[in-house]
């Protein structure tokens, strides 16, 4: 004989608060429900038998009282030992049948076993053999749409039989069966109730309850008939589909299978929760690209110039006065050359001048330079030759042009070898034609330009003796630091103040890069803002999902999900979105930078920023999908199984 009862209520109370007024769902009920008992609770609507289910099955804590299961009070279990109480002990059988709506009789089956840890192929074993020895093994694959009442019930009660539980609850389970149904599953019922498990009965119907052991009767939330039972002789006790612990690896792989089924379902929602996080993925991905691509240009083109040069300016560091600056001058120039280590000197004055050659009038940039820009510049000629120190000391009216200016007064393909043009109405013959440099770091046309003797502009174009720039080209690059304080200690003693600056190639090489990085993170911080109004909108839709979900939630919960189960399925929803959303926003970004880089812009792939991205949209999906999944844990599961 059973030494103690299986179930047992101890002067058990449910109140609820509604407003001002409290609600006596249960008062005060003792009852005991011994091993292998089939028992039916009856009453009228409102009359507490749901509740009481409730409290019997561990979906809901009695107010006042104690419930004792194996003797084990449940007010000493968490929400975890909850969980695995009702996974263990309790097969839920309901009136509407709480079947997932996307999902297959079979997998509506397993869901108790994935709970329980049970090893995919075992529980998919276990679930066909459930429907086959219920008469559905031909429709295991059918969705609940496709199934009649009675089938649905049956696939119910194989979900509830999945971890092979000694308690049966059935909450009214021939409620919305017609007649021939509903005496199919009472036969079902019995057959259960044969093999050892104790059977708990919630109905109305007098004639299902009389087909019950005992009869349990409520009114107003009072047990007034069917307390007390004897103990059954020889109880029966099956032995329990335990399973295993689950580990996290088989959770995530079942919560992504799940994710995946729900998201399909909802295929259109679905679709534009993702259009937020692939264009912020593909924003991040292009937007880094370009920024990437932009500096590899501007380094190429300092690179180009040299690290191992000096500029001298006129005009202290940071001073930005009005006109010309008149204080430095060739002599400084020629000064530097004496300078240890200094193997060219360039100084240079521009501006802007109409060159015209027959009709043809074209406005450029005039520059006065010596013989040393070509080597200082590494700049090659395409025809002719630069002036020497020859034309430079001569004062010659020679210059050499750009290739755009060349364009631009010979249209039809001359030769302007040895042609002249005007420069302030003061010819100029034409020797040489640089090769083409393109565009500058800052976009300018370099071709666009003439040049001409120093000594020549100074005394025929510019007027005056003074310079804009002296470029310094270093022989030894360690010792360039040494050279800058040697040409800076000779212009103060030349110029008696400092009014001028000197810089180093290296310096404004780093002050490039910074800014070109400082950029880059400007355009990825616009990205990344898109990113997270995506994260927002998955948010909000994982919200609604939640809502829509609620009866799922419920029946998850007392199939054995924890809270931690239920967290894990919504995350990874919100999770496996983002980062379907990350890869085909990978994708369309590096589209879109191809496209770009067809119509000649900049751009430069590497793998970081959309490894970048990608993690970006998996981090996003678990951040904004917290918040979801923690609603959804926290849901009672009274009320969301009661939720339409």
């Amino acid at each position: 004989m059973s030494a103690a009862p299986l179930l047992e209520l101890d002067a058990v109370s449910r109140f609820y608060v509604s407003g001002t007024t409290v609600v006596r769902a249960l008062d005060d009920c003792s009852l005991k429900i011994w091993a292998g008992e089939f028992v039916a609770i009856m009453g009228q609507s409102g009359s507490g038998k749901s509740t009481l289910m409730n409290v019997i099955g561990c979906l809901d804590r009695p107010t006042a009282g104690h419930y004792r299961v194996n003797g084990q009070d449940v007010a000493s279990f968490d929400g975890d030992g909850l969980a695995e109480l009702r996974r263990n002990t309790f097969g839920f059988i309901f009136q509407r049948y709480n079947l997932l709506a996307n999902a297959t009789a079979e997998e509506n089956v397993e869901i108790p076993a994935v709970y329980a840890g049970l090893a995919r192929d075992e529980r998919r074993s276990r679930a066909r053999e459930l429907l086959v020895q219920l008469g559905l093994g031909e429709r295991s694959h059918h969705r609940p749409t496709e199934l009649s009442g009675g089938q649905q019930q049956r696939v119910a009660i194989a979900r509830a039989l999945m971890n092979d539980p000694p308690v049966i609850l059935a909450d009214e389970p021939t409620g919305a069966l017609d007649s021939r149904s509903g005496l199919e599953v009472m036969a079902l019922l019995k057959e259960l109730h044969a093999t050892g498990r104790t059977l708990i009965l919630i109905t109305h119907d007098e004639h299902i309850a009389s087909q019950a052991e005992r009869v349990i009767r409520l009114r107003d939330g009072r047990v007034i008939d069917g307390f007390d039972a004897v103990a059954p002789t020889t109880p029966r006790l099956p032995s329990a589909h335990r399973g295993g612990t689950p580990g996290l690896l088989p959770e995530i792989l079942e919560s992504t299978k799940m994710a995946l089924r729900s998201l399909r379902v909802n295929f259109f929602r679905t679709a534009l929760t993702l259009l937020g996080i692939v264009i912020g993925v593909a924003s991040v991905v292009t937007m880094l690209a370009i920024g990437s691509g932009s500096t590899k240009k501007v380094m190429e083109q300092i690179s180009a110039m040299g690290t191992n040069l000096l500029i001298a300016r006129p005009g202290a560091l940071g001073f930005r006065g009005g006109g010309d600056i008149v204080t430095m001058t060739p002599d400084d120039a020629e000064a530097m050359t004496e300078i240890p280590n200094v193997d060219l000197v360039l100084p240079e004055r521009s501006s802007r001048y109409t060159a015209r050659f027959g009709n043809l009038d074209y406005m450029t940039t005039v520059t006065g330079a010596w013989p040393s820009m070509p080597e200082m510049r590494d700049w090659a000629l395409s025809a002719g030759s630069f002036f020497n120190d020859r034309d430079l000391a001569g004062y010659a009216p020679v210059t050499v042009l750009g290739s755009t200016v060349v364009k631009q007064l010979f249209p039809n393909d001359e030769d302007p070898i040895g042609r002249f043009v005007l420069l302030r109405n003061v010819p100029f013959e034409v020797i040489g034609v640089l090769a083409p440099k393109g565009a500058s770091m800052f976009g300018s046309d370099q071709d666009d330009v003439v040049f001409i003797p120093l000594s020549t502009g100074l005394i025929r174009l510019f007027g005056g003796a003074h310079v804009h720039s002296i470029t310094m080209k270093v022989a030894d690059l360690t010792r360039i630091a040494e050279t800058e304080q040697a040409i800076t200690k000779l212009l103060r003693e030349r110029h008696r103040i400092e009014d001028f600056s000197v810089r180093n190639m290296a310096s404004m090489i780093e002050m490039a890069t910074a800014t070109q990085k400082t950029l880059t993170l400007l355009l990825g911080a616009v990205a990344l803002i898109s990113l997270i109004v995506g994260g927002i909108g998955v948010m909000n839709i994982m919200l609604v999902s939640v809502t829509e979900r609620m009866r799922e939630i419920g029946v998850r919960v007392a199939t054995g999900a924890r809270m931690r189960d239920i967290m894990l399925q919504f995350n990874t929803e919100a999770a496996v979105v983002c980062m379907i959303g990350g890869v085909i926003g990978v994708a369309l970004g590096i589209g879109i930078g191809l496209l770009l880089r067809a119509f000649g812009i900049d751009v430069l792939f590497s793998p970081w920023p959309s490894v970048g991205a990608f993690a970006s949209a998996l981090v996003t999906g678990l951040v904004f999908g917290f918040l979801p999944a923690r609603k959804a844990a926290r849901l009672d599961p009274v009320v969301a199984l009661a939720s339409e």
